[in-house]
């Protein structure tokens, strides 16, 4: 499975091959910006995204000290829990988040997980081996996983 490559611009001092961030939408800032579409223009919000190149140019920018450089990004991988019976590397599934309202839980956040959606499928890459003790009995384990594009 190939990642789909897309074009943006980021902060310069966060501009680093191998980062990550959460594309949180457009801020009022941008309204008037002549580099709105590169920015805006081709991320989902609420997706994670990683960094795979960055460009040497450096382009003003209001948000930004230090301006904003041009990166190439492709979707993050994702770790979430998953239930221990469908935890098998390579399988694709479709994401249904375990939905946990204990919010002092250390699993909160993999139950519960940023950039991908109810329904959404995903393919496991690798599942992690670690001992999980859910305080509400469920049986999971820790996976990390790659959102599947649509075809086009």
């Amino acid at each position: 499975m190939s990642k789909e490559t897309k074009i943006t611009l980021i902060g310069s001092k966060l501009a680093k091959t191998g980062g990550e961030f959460y594309y949180l939408g457009e801020i009022e800032e941008c309204e008037n910006c002549k580099f709105k579409r590169l920015c805006h223009g081709n991320l989902e919000i609420g997706r994670k995204y990683k960094i795979i190149s960055v460009r040497s140019a450096n382009h003003p920018c209001p948000v930004h000290e230090g301006g904003v450089k041009v990166v190439e990004v492709v979707l993050s991988d994702i770790t979430i829990m998953i239930d221990t019976k469908k935890a098998l590397e390579g399988v694709v599934l479709n994401h249904h988040p375990i939905n946990c309202d204990n919010f002092e839980c250390e699993y909160y956040t993999f139950c519960n997980p940023k950039g991908i959606k109810d329904g959404e499928k995903y393919k496991i890459k690798q599942v992690i081996n670690e001992k999980i003790n859910c305080p509400k009995g469920k049986s999971l384990k820790k996976a990390i996983v790659e959102i599947v594009e649509n075809e086009q």
